[in-house]
């Protein structure tokens, strides 16, 4: 672990398992603090053996979320296992966890004990549901999370269900909140010289990236519609915000279109934005110059009864081009769009290889190299090193030297199964 990382320093507890949490800690991880991933003796991590494409190896969903980070076993039941902690605890900067509520008071180190073992120490969780929510005591998993915050009724097409997204709003999206807000309280313990607890609940998290949604409802409450919807002008709208399909959310119109080889490949589709001040440029693009100056096409509310027409129109151009060849001639007129992108192409795309997006990392245990999404960030100092996740208990002696224990110690710990 580079001593020049921004973080380096820092040392985090992580508490944490499946992925909000390990989300959280491996972004903190990657830009220089020392997290040591806390884990159950023999079992770990419930994603070590989740969705495994190796028999007996760590399984994907782990290594992808535990980078950088050290594993120590602890069975903290055991009076060893506790001082074990209580000593962690008194040389640590922050303690992330997402246990179920009470968890850490049942196992005897309430936020008043933590405080009293170290008052400088940040308390990091996780919950589903914001202190005394009516809500608060609910199981939240990913999709639940979506549901309740807003996201998956605004998803989907307006003559189906709710759809929860494939991107994680719920998990890494919470665990990336809750790292603003570790490194806002650690900035504050600099003024202060306290710590204190920060929390951030999947809901509000979801409801964080719905906030246009939110818009979306006041707008429609005084208006009764809400013009850059599919269903405007020819549809009806009910009291709520409506699924609005590939409909672009902002004020510019946009679509998922076909392009060639729709036919047989599920992402021959690209995204197109109707930008207003690109119109002009679409119309070149598309070989239909007359609408430029067309009063019945000029501008976004003489278009906007008609949008469907202008896609279909768009489309009909796109037929003999694949997603690639359009992008590459509509980028020549600045007009927003992109090809939708399928998960083997973005693992072989080299300009993500290349700025460290997606990266290949060695890992021992599985005895070959594995592909994870690298920093999203990117500093004009720094390049984090992405390294593999520990092995279960990988780093449990090293830790325990660190906290001042002997070998003879250690192997006593050992022996009493606390480690």
């Amino acid at each position: 672990m580079s001593q020049n990382l921004p973080l380096a320093g820092i040392k985090i507890i992580d508490f944490t398992h499946v992925q909000a949490g390990p989300a959280c800690t491996q972004l903190l991880a990657w830009f220089g603090a020392d997290v040591i991933k806390v884990e159950r003796p023999g079992s770990g991590d419930v994603t070590r053996s989740q969705l495994r494409d190796i028999p007996d190896a760590d399984a994907l969903y782990f290594t992808m979320l535990n980078s950088n980070k050290r594993s120590l076993t602890l069975d903290t039941k055991t009076p060893a296992g506790k001082e074990v902690l209580e000593k962690m605890i008194k040389e640590s900067d922050v303690m992330v966890e997402n246990f179920g509520p009470g968890a850490l008071d049942r196992m005897g180190f309430s936020w008043a004990r933590i405080q009293e073992l170290n008052p400088g120490m940040i308390l990091a969780s996780v919950k589903g549901f914001s202190d005394g929510h009516h809500y608060e005591d609910l199981k939240v998993y990913e999709n639940v999370a979506q549901c309740a915050g807003g996201a998956a009724s605004t998803t989907g097409f307006w003559d189906g269900p709710p759809t929860v997204s494939a991107a994680a709003l719920g998990d890494s999206n919470t665990g990336m909140h809750l790292a603003i807000g570790i490194l806002t309280a650690i900035m504050g313990r600099q003024k202060t010289g306290k710590g204190q607890k920060v929390a951030v609940s999947m809901q509000d998290a979801v409801l964080n990236l719905c906030r246009v949604k939110l818009r979306d409802q006041q707008r429609l409450d005084k208006l009764g519609f809400l013009k850059e919807y599919p269903q405007y002008p020819h549809g009806t709208f009910t009291d709520v915000v409506p699924r609005g399909g590939n409909a672009g959310g902002g004020g510019q119109p946009g679509w998922v279109l076909k392009c060639k080889g729709w036919e047989t490949d599920p992402n021959a589709y690209i995204y197109f934005t109707v930008q207003d001040h690109a119109w002009p440029p679409i119309c070149k693009a598309l070989g239909r110059e007359e609408w430029i100056d067309d009063p019945a096409y000029n501008t976004p509310d003489a278009r906007q009864d008609k949008i469907f027409d202008i896609f279909a129109t768009i489309e009909e151009w796109l037929k003999d081009k694949t997603k690639f060849e359009a992008v590459d001639y509509l980028r020549k007129f600045d007009i927003p769009c992109a090809p939708v992108l399928s998960m083997k192409e973005l693992a072989n795309d080299e300009s993500l290889r290349k700025s460290g997006s997606i990266v290949e990392v060695e890992h021992k245990g599985r005895g070959d190299k594995y592909l994870t999404v690298g920093s999203p960030i990117k500093f004009s100092d720094m390049t984090p090193n992405i390294v593999a996740s520990p092995l279960l208990g990988e780093h449990t002696d090293e830790v325990l030297a660190g906290l001042g224990y002997t070998k003879e110690q250690i192997a006593a710990l050992h022996t009493a199964k606390a480690v």
